[in-house]
Parts: structure tokens; C-alpha cells; sequence
């Protein structure tokens, strides 16, 4: 379970909180006539997303298959197990 932490926001920062709170919720946008569903995966198409396997060395994560290679700025989520 987290540790509650000490809020060390500013007075502004926290009254711009409440004020964003306190803002009503934006209507879901109609869809047009010729709109047609599509999948998930038809939104992310240029960035798919893709799993790959790395080790933790020094605190560096190395990955296992070295022809996976990312963009420039690429934002990258690591998902960790406990190794046993």
C-alpha cells in the first residue's frame, strides 16, 4: 500500500486543481454520418505498440535482441518481473 506523501503543491497550483475539478465534463463529440468504426489498432498505426524481452545490467536495461532498435524519443514503458 502507497505512503500518503505531504502535498508540497503551491496555493495557486492547488486552487487551479480544484478549479479543473470543478469544470464540467466535455460532451462526447457526435460522430459524423460517414464515420465508420474501426479498431484500436486502425488509431495507432504509425506507432505500434511492440513487447520485447531486456535484462537489467548496472541499472541499464539491455535488450536480449539486438535488431530491436526505437526512434529518437521514443516513449517506452518497462514492465519489470522479480526475476525468480
Amino acid at each position: 500500500m502507497p505512503m500518503p506523501q505531504p502535498d508540497t503543491r503551491s496555493e495557486s497550483r492547488k486552487a487551479l486543481d480544484e478549479e479543473l475539478a470543478a469544470a464540467p465534463m466535455l460532451p462526447i463529440p457526435a460522430p459524423s454520418l460517414g464515420d465508420v468504426p474501426q479498431p484500436l489498432e486502425a488509431y495507432l498505426h504509425p506507432r505500434r505498440p511492440v513487447a520485447v524481452v531486456g535484462i537489467v545490467e548496472n541499472g541499464v536495461v539491455r535488450l536480449l535482441d539486438a535488431g530491436v532498435t526505437f526512434p529518437e524519443h521514443s516513449r517506452v514503458i518497462v514492465v519489470a518481473s522479480n526475476g525468480g
